[in-house]
């Protein structure tokens, strides 16, 4: 049976837009406080007014490395704890690797591996103390299957399963759950970077998934029994036949 979300408190990097906006309004529904964490300090003032008390705005620079160190202190100024982190922000990098630069993997790594442990590292102690909390990070297919069309991409996201499934085993003795939630394409301001005719078969053939499909993979893991732990949910679109 599902358990109750009501009262919880989350944090949700990326929470400006796509996957992340999509999970900040559906645990807002399901009565939970979010921290909604983003560079946009416009955007997050913006949604802030239109969702209420609920929605406490954290703006923060992942790629600039003292403010993602400040982030889960300034977090715990604005909330009492923290019971869930949702560490979904990321960029992406398609096409051949001998056709991006130096700089765009430093950015691309620094955000979707190095933000991301760095995160883990700062909330692991408080919930560790409370033994008990949630820790979920959006991966991909990517990071299961060698798409050999973004290797950068899928390099950052075979670190990140490696990184989630190690601290999975590391939190079990805490009661500190870890996991994370692989889509497939999902329609998202990301995809402009795809190579143009991989995406255009992708929407002719319906082979793309809503941000909110995710947002339903990340709520039902979240709402299992504490003794249950969903450490990957793929979650495809039905007509996705690259991998």
């Amino acid at each position: 049976m599902p358990q109750s979300l009501d009262g919880k408190i989350a944090v949700i990097t990326g929470a400006a837009s796509g996957i992340g906006l999509a999970t900040t309004e559906r645990l807002l529904a399901d009565g939970v406080t979010v921290v909604m964490v983003d560079w946009n300090a416009q955007a997050l003032h913006d949604l802030a007014s239109k969702f209420g008390g609920r929605a406490i705005p954290q703006v923060t620079n992942l790629l600039d490395a003292d403010s993602c160190a400040a982030m889960i202190p300034e977090v715990l100024k604005k909330v009492e704890h923290i019971d869930i982190l949702y560490c979904n922000a990321g960029t992406y990098i398609g096409g051949e690797l001998t056709d991006t630069t130096a700089e765009a993997i430093d950015k691309m790594l620094n955000l979707n591996v190095n933000a991301v442990m760095k995160n883990v590292h700062a909330v692991a102690p408080h919930m560790m103390q409370r033994k008990t909390g949630d820790i979920i990070v959006t991966c991909s297919i990517a990071g299961h299957f060698p798409t050999y069309w973004e290797p950068v991409y899928a390099g950052s996201k075979w670190a990140i399963t490696c990184f989630v499934q190690t601290m999975r085993r590391q939190m079990i003795p805490y009661g500190v759950r870890v996991g994370q939630v692989s889509p497939g394409p999902v329609i998202s301001a990301l995809l402009a970077d795809w190579p143009e005719e991989n995406l255009r078969k992708a929407k002719e053939s319906g082979s793309l998934i809503d941000p909110g499909e995710v947002a339903d993979a990340v709520e039902y893991m979240l709402t299992r029994t504490r003794n249950v732990t969903i450490r990957d949910m793929l979650v495809l679109p039905t007509n996705f036949d690259r991998v």
